[in-house]
């Protein structure tokens, strides 16, 4: 999943709405696309709307090349290198995410909604 912040940063690149962010921590949402809940704590998921998945970095790029409504990030994803780096950088972002600043979680703002 992605902190609130990261989320409002795609909803403010995708100005026609193509992107619809789902916190996995409402319940249902892992099982509601195939997923476990330990799958979505693990990284960040993209689910196009043909089926196909992507996570961790790859996930980030699909997110904005659909909220952009161009292929391009994904294809610069896929260059030799950059998947590399990408990956990289994520993986270190994903284990520190605790210590990242961001909005409260989910679930403190809406407890209701938790399992």
């Amino acid at each position: 999943g992605f902190c609130t912040r990261s989320v409002r940063l795609f909803k403010a690149l995708d100005r026609n709405r193509r992107v619809t962010a789902a916190p996995f921590q409402k319940s249902g949402t892992p099982a509601s696309v195939g997923l476990t809940v330990e799958e979505c704590e693990a990284s960040a998921w993209a689910i196009a709307s043909d089926g196909s998945r992507y996570r961790g970095a790859e996930a980030v790029n699909a997110l904005v090349a659909a909220a952009l409504g161009t292929a391009v990030p994904l294809l610069l994803y896929y260059l030799p290198g950059i998947r590399q780096v990408q990956n990289f950088i994520y993986s270190l972002i994903a284990s520190n995410r605790s210590r990242l600043p961001g909005d409260q979680p989910y679930c403190t703002q809406h407890p209701a909604e938790c399992r």
